[in-house]
């Protein structure tokens, strides 16, 4: 309503200064129009969507500091992948500690194991790239620091080989070479970019357009609300005689609508139409909109790009699983330990060569929730396996032999 105000002001000022010219211009030749006056207001609502970049600091902005869906999504991926404990391994016999266990659970004075991994997991979600520095004392490794996405330029060499990686720090830069065998103190994590070899591509970014829909909807509800709730309109002016408002006139109607009839305080307000003044509707309603549905099915493709199941953030609709313990096993298995393993996987490449190579880190999923039904499944049907020995059932489910000490095994 104000910007319809403020298009017919210059329009109420010329009219109002050709009427005063054409008095002093007596010798001007009249002019004679075949059409008689109407008045017409066009709007063109021709044009294309807008949609965020997709760079680091307005995915973070627009996704995880204003999107609810988003947020959710990154943090039930992250707490629940730094919880899954750790366990460690050299030559395939466990290990109860280790320098290298102790330090990725207490990688730097500032943090500790669990709050690290939150905000690794939580780079690569935003990012898709992770990059964690090492710093060594006299060869032997003392820390771990996460480096924020922005603040790491991927340096690379006419072949396109990455040769170096610079860390920004305040207004200055650190160089991190990559050695010949293209190990460095920078560990790069990095998801499945099928157009670029050196940088990841984060799901968020494949979530774009609909974060874009979920924030938009978010907005038009609230103006909607500040709106008295009501779709915008316009008020048309058509008396039979054709006259067009006078500047009083046009002056008090647009204090009488802005101070009585804008704002959520004035809802409900009915709206009194005198001298030819008609109200017509110029948006759609929230019904009209689907405008419910719309914001669900945002929320839908949000979580289907971090691929955590619908049920768990609340979101009616397209829950195909039985209960809520089937939707969480799924997450379990088909998001969250993918996701560690391969983070994992990294680590023991990037450490081993710092201690010893024979070490291996693994997850204990004999101790993650989601997963208890389905190792329950399996010591009973080992239970109930006649045919095989103590031994060869706790090798089954990854423990070893039992000691000597106790015995030898039943047969």
């Amino acid at each position: 309503m104000k910007n319809l105000f403020r298009w017919l002001q210059p329009a109420q000022s010329a009219m109002a200064a050709g009427r005063a010219n054409a008095t002093h211009a007596a010798d001007s030749i009249p002019e004679h129009k075949s059409v008689s006056p109407s008045n017409l207001i066009a709007f063109s609502g021709a044009g294309h969507a807008q949609w965020s970049r997709p760079d680091y600091a307005t995915m973070a902005r627009r996704g995880y500091m204003a999107n609810p869906i988003v947020f959710r999504c990154i943090r039930l991926i992250s707490e629940t992948a730094a919880a899954i404990p750790l366990l460690i391994y050299q030559a395939n016999r466990e290990l109860d500690r280790h320098p290298m266990l102790d330090l990725l659970s207490r990688p730097n004075p500032r943090q500790g194991g669990k709050e690290f991994v939150e905000l690794l997991i939580g780079h690569l979600l935003v990012s898709g790239n992770a990059y964690v520095e090492l710093v060594q004392v006299n060869d032997t490794p003392r820390e771990l620091h996460a480096l924020r996405p922005d603040h790491v330029t991927v340096v690379v060499d006419r072949k396109g080989w990455v040769e170096a990686y610079e860390h920004s720090v305040g207004f200055g830069k650190v160089r991190h070479a990559v050695g010949p065998d293209g190990q460095s103190a920078i560990l790069h994590l990095s998801l499945f970019h099928p157009l670029d070899d050196n940088h990841g591509f984060p799901p968020l970014q494949a979530a774009l357009m609909a974060l874009d829909v979920h924030n938009a909807a978010c907005q038009w509800n609230k103006s909607l609300l500040d709106n008295s709730a009501r779709p915008s309109g316009a008020l048309v002016y058509a008396p039979g005689n054709g006259n067009n408002m006078s500047e009083d006139q046009f002056a008090r109607l647009k204090a009488e609508l802005e101070d009585g009839y804008t704002g959520a305080a004035q809802a409900g307000r009915p709206l009194l139409l005198e001298g030819g003044l008609d109200w017509k509707a110029m948006g759609y309603s929230p019904r009209d909109m689907d405008f419910v549905e719309a914001r669900h099915a945002a929320a839908r493709d949000i979580a289907l790009a971090f691929g955590v199941p619908p049920m768990l953030l609340g979101i009616p609709g397209d829950n195909t699983y039985s209960n809520y313990q089937e939707a969480n096993r799924a997450f379990t298995r088909q998001t969250l330990l993918p996701l560690i393993n391969r983070t994992i996987d990294s680590f023991n490449h990037w450490l081993q060569l710092r201690f010893d190579s024979g070490l291996r880190l693994a997850i204990d999923e004999d101790r993650i929730e989601g997963l208890a039904s389905e190792r329950q499944l399996v010591w009973t049907r080992l239970a109930a396996a006649d045919f095989l020995s103590n031994d060869e059932k706790r090798q089954a489910v990854g423990y070893g032999p039992r000691s000597q000490g106790r015995g030898a095994s039943d047969e």
